[in-house]
């Protein structure tokens, strides 16, 4: 029965895992925070970044970055950044990072990314991730892009059909989630999950109502244009679950597949940026 030994079954219908629990043992390893906060005095903070955080650039790019928390309806302040990196930038990437990092950690990155598309990049760090409070849950996740979303509509003013919505690793849950809901430039889906289950029983052929993370179940409610992003050799969320969220999504472009790439070096590949320019600046502008 869907490739599952007696025993897994056994525990799935005599005590299935709550999805809490699925989250916490496959997604959510917050680091010790690279990053704090400075309040400035006039409504304002100034980012400070520890070693940790390996800033790879100089004063000019960090006074390019700004960052404030937003209040999510789960009642927690979460951290947010906002990277300019391009003055003339059409769209603004929307971007949920991986599990075992933070905003500090992130900041260099979003830096390069940004310069080299040609958008801007607005971040957030989840419930219990940096300076953001509470705890990290599968509910707080979707309650974190909600709070960024609307950040990034209210206080910059930006239209969703300037937002690409970018999620990597756990960042495509919440990601997928949004999208499912509201219509945007583009989506982009890297290293994507399609249910905690899956991940965790890699047999598993149907969506458990226990199950967390159930995104196979959202994409096809997704209507604006989706790259998916995958390595062909990921040891953590298998090439097959990329391909399962291709294969349902209504609205896929060409996806990604990196041959030979792992879970956390998609990004070392020349192909990466190409794909995503050719995305931003050619697919969406002509759509």
């Amino acid at each position: 029965m869907n490739g599952l030994s007696f025993s897994e079954i056994c525990c799935l219908f005599c005590c299935p895992p709550c999805p809490g629990k699925i989250a916490a043992k496959l997604a959510f390893l917050p680091p010790e925070p690279t990053y704090s906060l400075q309040d400035l005095g006039d409504g304002t903070f100034g980012l400070h970044l520890t070693e940790k955080a390996e800033w790879q650039y100089g004063q000019k790019e960090l006074d390019c970055i700004e960052v404030f928390t937003a209040k999510t309806s789960k009642g927690n302040q979460i951290g947010c950044m906002y990277v300019r990196c391009s003055p003339n930038a059409r769209f603004t990437v929307l971007f949920s990072h991986g599990n075992a990092v933070d905003l500090g950690q992130m900041s260099s990155f979003y830096v390069g990314l940004g310069s080299r598309i040609n958008c801007n990049i607005f971040s957030y760090d989840y419930s219990g991730y940096g300076v953001s409070q509470g705890k990290p849950s599968e509910k707080n996740l979707y309650a974190d892009i909600d709070a960024a979303w609307q950040a990034l509509r209210t206080r910059y003013g930006i239209s969703p059909e300037n937002i690409i919505v970018y999620g990597q690793s756990i960042g495509t849950v919440p990601t997928v989630d949004l999208a499912s809901r509201f219509e945007c430039a583009g989506i982009i889906l890297h290293s994507p999950l399609t249910s905690g289950m899956r991940v965790a029983f890699p047999e598993t052929k149907r969506t458990w109502c226990f199950d967390a993370f159930p995104s196979i179940e959202k994409v096809s409610k997704i209507v604006s244009p989706v790259l998916v992003i995958h390595g062909t050799e990921d040891e953590v969320i298998d090439f097959s679950h990329g391909l399962a969220i291709y294969e349902r999504c209504p609205r896929t472009v060409e996806p990604l597949w990196v041959e030979g790439a792992g879970h956390n070096d998609v990004e070392l590949y020349g192909q990466y940026l190409e794909r995503l320019k050719q995305f931003i600046q050619h697919e969406l502008v002509t759509n």
